[in-house]
């Protein structure tokens, strides 16, 4: 056999942009920026062995964007893709360079303080790209996290645009903007999204650029909240999900959660409390309330179960 005959029939794979973050201080990548996953299964997210593997439809396009922390702590990135400069730019910020804990103390509450002194590299993470996080928290609105992740993992895969670069499965970018705007209503069905929720996201999306580029602009949280909750169907619960991944929010709380009061409670107290109770438990750390909701979690501690777990209706077939 000659060597044509034996060359790969394959076009050669697309260099890569790469660059190395060094973080200031102590990091952990994979708790902070795997926080950005949504479920196991996210077409948009993977791990591949010390590599997590992410795909984004940025302001240039979409990229892939390679990450491995070395035993030094630093962040080696690659990206491929029309839009791999921008996402290497915003490497920094999805591993938390942005996240200021100034103000925060952790020993007001000696569980608190331990996951703190457990956990000092977890960072808050952030994307700025406003519409995927608005579009993925109005999918987990009402239903539970299995139903919310398989349908955006069927609705990206079906819709979305294929990875560049050498991804270790098929990966996908989300739709853009117009994109969401003309998934026809049987896709919605079939991917399992209840309608309430695929009507918000196409509404959402005919107001899609002017939402990203006014939330992005906004100088606070409490900005952003009453630009995202004057979206019909988007109340206080998706606004605090969308700000936490989109731009890190250390104080937002996604009040209206099927868990989270009960999780907070049983923490700091030893029992579930609702809402307002969360809030006034969480009250000595405003400003950073977000940040010891994602310590509660890190330390492990939950509530021992009461009851089977909920086993949702699937109603595609119907």
């Amino acid at each position: 056999m000659d060597a044509g005959a034996r060359r790969d029939p394959r076009p050669p794979a697309e260099r890569p942009l790469e660059t190395e973050y060094r973080p200031r201080e102590r990091f952990d990548m994979r708790r902070t920026v795997l926080s950005q996953r949504r479920g196991a299964g996210d077409p948009t997210m993977t791990t591949a062995g010390a590599v997590i593997w992410r795909v984004s439809r940025t302001p240039d396009g979409v990229a892939t964007l390679a990450l491995r922390q070395t035993a030094g702590g630093a962040v080696r990135a690659a990206a491929w893709g029309p839009g791999a400069s921008w996402a290497l730019t915003q490497v920094p910020a999805l591993c938390g360079a942005q996240d200021d804990p100034t103000g925060f103390d952790a020993s007001t509450h000696p569980l608190v303080a331990d996951a703190h002194h457990r956990n000092p590299g977890l960072r808050l993470s952030r994307t700025d790209l406003v519409f995927d996080a608005l579009a993925g928290a109005i999918f987990e609105q009402k239903v539970t996290g299995m139903q919310a992740f398989g349908a955006w993992r069927r609705v990206v895969q079906w819709r979305g645009e294929h990875a560049p670069g050498p991804t270790p499965k098929p990966m996908f970018a989300p739709p853009s903007i117009e994109g969401w705007q003309h998934v026809p209503s049987w896709i919605w069905h079939r991917a399992g999204l209840e309608p309430p929720q695929a009507r918000t996201v196409v509404e959402a999306a005919r107001r899609g650029d002017t939402i990203e580029r006014t939330a992005s602009a906004a100088a606070t949280g409490d900005e952003r909240e009453r630009i995202f909750t004057s979206l019909r169907g988007v109340g206080a619960w998706t606004s605090a999900e969308t700000r936490i991944r989109a731009f890190g929010d250390p104080d937002a709380v996604s009040v209206g959660d099927y868990h989270l009061a009960h999780v907070v409670g049983f923490a700091l107290t030893g029992h579930r409390v609702d809402d307002d109770g969360m809030l006034e438990l969480l009250a000595p750390w405003k400003g950073h309330r977000q940040r010891v909701i994602r310590l509660i979690y890190a330390s492990g501690v939950q509530e021992p179960r009461r009851g089977p777990r909920l086993h949702p209706e699937d109603h595609r077939e119907r």
